[in-house]
C-alpha cells in the first residue's frame, strides 16, 4: 500500500505514523527524544526512528515509503531543509532534510515547523475548516502558534511574547516569556509533577493547584490578547498537551480573554479537533504535498 512516513518531533517526545494517501494513519508509534543526552543524540534518535518506520512500512505494507515528512519545533528554514534553532532541543543549523533523505536511501523528505504544520492539519481537516482566519496555539513543552488565512498557514512565535518582565528565565534567553509561564512544562515545574496531575487537582479544588493554574491562565490570556490584537482571528484553536484538560482550561481561559478584550474582536475559542495527531497528520500532508509537486513538475 502506498504510504508516507510522518514524524512529529516535540520537546520531550516524538510521535510518528505511516500515512495513507487519504490521510489514514496506517501505523502509529512514539519514542522519547532523548534530549537529556544532548542535541546530537536527539538527531540520531530521529534518524533511527525514521529508519525503523521505513523498515516497518516496507515489511507490513508491501512497499517502501514514497516520501517522508518531519516537523520540528523552533526556527525552521523549510526551503533549505535546515532545523535552524530550538531552545528546547538545543540544536542549531542541523541539515535535517538531507540527513533524513540519506538515511532513507534517497526518499524525498519535507521539513516543516511543528506548529505550522499542525495548523495546516487543523485548517484542512480539523477545527479551522470553516474559519475565515484562525490562530492555532499549541501548549506543550513550549508554546508556539500558527495563523491561517486564505489557505496559507504561517508560524508566529507567540510563546516568546514577554508577559511578565520580571518573570522566570526562558530557554530563549529572555525573562517572563509566555512559554516560561503557561506551557505544560511551566505548569509541571510549578506543580512539581506532571501538568496533567495539576489539572486533576484543579478539578478537585486543591488550593495550591488552583493558584498555579490561575497564574498560568492569566499569563496565557495576556499573551493571547497580544496575538488577537496583531492577527485579528475569528477563531482561536488551542491544542497541545495542556488542552487535554478540557473545560478545566477552556472555561477560565474564555473568561480571562473576554475580560481583557477592549476593541479587539472576540474570537470563538475552541479545542483542536485533531488532538496530538495534528503534528503527525501535518507531517504526512507535507510529504504528500511534496509528491504532488513532483508529479505536477
Amino acid at each position: 500500500m502506498r504510504h508516507v512516513i510522518a514524524l512529529d518531533v516535540g520537546g520531550t517526545g516524538m510521535k510518528a505514523a505511516l500515512v495513507g494517501a487519504d490521510g489514514t494513519l496506517l501505523y502509529r508509534a512514539r519514542r522519547a527524544t532523548g534530549r537529556q543526552d544532548g542535541p546530537e543524540a536527539v538527531v540520531a534518535g530521529i534518524l533511527g526512528f525514521a529508519a525503523d518506520l521505513a523498515e516497518h512500512g516496507a515489511k507490513e505494507l508491501g512497499e517502501p515509503a514514497a516520501a517522508a515528512g518531519v516537523v520540528v519545533p523552533g526556527v525552521v528554514d523549510e526551503a533549505n531543509g535546515i532545523a535552524a534553532y530550538s531552545a528546547n532541543l538545543g540544536w542549531r543549523d542541523v541539515p535535517l532534510r538531507a540527513l533524513l533523505s540519506e538515511r532513507l536511501d534517497g526518499v524525498p523528505v519535507a521539513l516543516g515547523h511543528d506548529v505550522r504544520t499542525g495548523g495546516v492539519a487543523e485548517g484542512r481537516l480539523g477545527a479551522g475548516r470553516e474559519a475565515e482566519r484562525f490562530l492555532f496555539v499549541a501548549l506543550g513543552t513550549g508554546i508556539a502558534g500558527a495563523v491561517g488565512t486564505a489557505g496559507r498557514v504561517e508560524t508566529t512565535e507567540i510563546g516568546h511574547i514577554v508577559v511578565r518582565r520580571k518573570g522566570p528565565e526562558c530557554g530563549c534567553g529572555q525573562r517572563g516569556c509566555l512559554e516560561a509561564l503557561a506551557s505544560a512544562a511551566a505548569v509541571s515545574r510549578a506543580w512539581g509533577a506532571d501538568a496533567t496531575g495539576c489539572a486533576r487537582a484543579v478539578a478537585d479544588g486543591d488550593p495550591r493547584a488552583l493558584a498555579i493554574w490561575d497564574d498560568a491562565v492569566a499569563a496565557l490570556a495576556d499573551g493571547l490578547l497580544t496575538g488577537l490584537t496583531l492577527l485579528d482571528p475569528d477563531t482561536l484553536i488551542i491544542g497541545g498537551g495542556l488542552a487535554e484538560a478540557g473545560e478545566t482550561l477552556f472555561g477560565p481561559l474564555r473568561t480571562a480573554v473576554r475580560e481583557r478584550i477592549r476593541f479587539q474582536r472576540l474570537p470563538i475559542i475552541v479545542p483542536a479537533v485533531l488532538g496530538d495527531t495534528a503534528g503527525c497528520l501535518g507531517a504526512g500532508l507535507l510529504a504528500w504535498d511534496l509528491l504532488s509537486v513532483e508529479v505536477t513538475a
